[in-house]
């Protein structure tokens, strides 16, 4: 997957995890990104410790994976990092 592709898969599974989420987020169009991609990586790590696998070297998810990872670390930004 190039570039482009991991941006664009970012920003749909941002949206989409920022959707499920109840509550206001405080994060714009970038950190939405940054969030979907880095879901990806969050649900690759958790499907390997789950599954057994090499937990170590880490490999993205689909879908499915990606949006549960990107809630995952969006429930932990709202715990460390949210307003109150």
């Amino acid at each position: 997957m190039g570039l482009c592709s991991w941006i664009v898969f970012g920003f749909v599974v941002g949206l989409v995890a920022r959707f499920i989420m109840p509550g206001h987020q405080h994060i714009g169009i970038i950190r939405t990104t940054l969030l979907g991609v880095g879901g990806s990586f969050v649900g690759g790590f958790l499907a390997a410790v789950i599954k057994g696998g090499n937990w170590k070297d880490p490999s993205p998810s689909g879908w499915i994976g990606a949006i549960i990872g990107a809630v995952v670390l969006l429930m932990l930004n709202q715990a460390f990092f949210s307003r109150r």
